[in-house]
């Protein structure tokens, strides 16, 4: 079954509650969202009764809590401890992230490895390895997924090598896994026209079993840019079709596919409009114009 979504909001008023009525709004079966903002560590306190209303309603329209997929705020840096209090203050942030998690019944929280910035990129990914090895065992059950990365900067987990070492090191292997970003690889230098050969490599060295996510976003800028700046699907440089290819590719088959392109003159979300694209299989040259009439009437 396609297992197709979107990024949602989570607002601190309505919560999970909130975030399932919007994923049903773009006609979802899975979703991801943020406890908070992603630029920020402010977070509220999770109301319960909320949470439960959320499954029931889940339950009533067929969503599996096990793709329901969190994400951890960008500012989350394990890979640099030159700032030892910031390093720390890294760790315990997503010690606490994963216990919301576990508080919400969320079994995926998404991490963006980190930087490396002016330290050696061995200390960094043995800092990452560090973090994530504290911050596992003081929580329960959710895993973290290592998401791969454009090259932007002194980014880490843009190639394969990079991720397994990562993976090797964690105390825990049932703890940690893979989210692919379509739009992150190709700026890393991945030809997603050529998906079937990078999921090949991905096995022999990591396992394919590790992937349990996957970001769907076209890109706008051309192969091996290593910029990092999202499109929506079938307007950028990977295109509609090899974009296809990636979510219906058979290997993938049960894995959440999550869609974080742009809003339409950075207001209306396109979701609805584009997981209808992808369920029929079929471009829409018309999207933004369709989106624009759907909100204005």
């Amino acid at each position: 079954m396609l297992l197709i979504g979107s990024h949602v909001s989570y607002k601190n008023e309505t919560q999970l509650l909130g975030s399932v009525k919007e994923a049903l709004s773009y006609k979802s079966n899975c979703f991801m969202f943020y406890t908070g903002a992603p630029q920020n560590t402010q977070r509220g306190k999770i109301d319960d009764e909320l949470t439960y209303r959320a499954y029931e309603l889940m339950k009533e329209n067929g969503i599996d809590l096990e793709n329901i997929i969190c994400h951890a705020p960008y500012i989350v840096n394990l890979a640099n401890d030159l700032d030892s209090e910031k390093y720390e203050f890294a760790i315990n942030f997503l010690t606490n992230e994963l216990r919301r998690c576990d508080q919400l019944g969320i079994k995926y929280l998404v991490l963006h490895p980190g930087s490396h910035m002016k330290i050696e990129k061995n200390h960094a990914i043995y800092n990452i390895v560090k973090g994530l090895n504290i911050a596992l065992s003081t929580s329960s059950n959710t895993v973290v997924l290592l998401e791969t990365m454009a090259g932007k900067g002194t980014e880490l987990g843009t190639n394969i090598c990079e991720l397994k070492e990562i993976i090797n090191n964690i105390d825990d292997k049932n703890r940690i896994g893979v989210c692919l970003d379509t739009c992150h690889l190709n700026d890393s230098g991945i030809d997603i026209s050529y998906f079937d050969e990078y999921l090949n490599e991905f096995d022999k060295e990591i396992g394919i079993d590790k992937i349990k996510c996957v970001h769907v976003n076209d890109s706008k800028n051309p192969l091996g840019s290593h910029k990092d700046r999202h499109e929506n699907i079938g307007y950028g440089t990977i295109g509609f079709d090899s974009l296809i290819g990636v979510i219906y590719n058979k290997k993938l088959e049960n894995v959440p596919k999550i869609l974080e392109t742009p809003y339409v003159n950075r207001e209306y979300p396109p979701y609805n409009q584009e997981i209808e694209m992808i369920r029929s299989k079929t471009f829409n040259p018309n999207l933004y114009q369709d989106i624009l009439d759907y909100y204005r009437k």
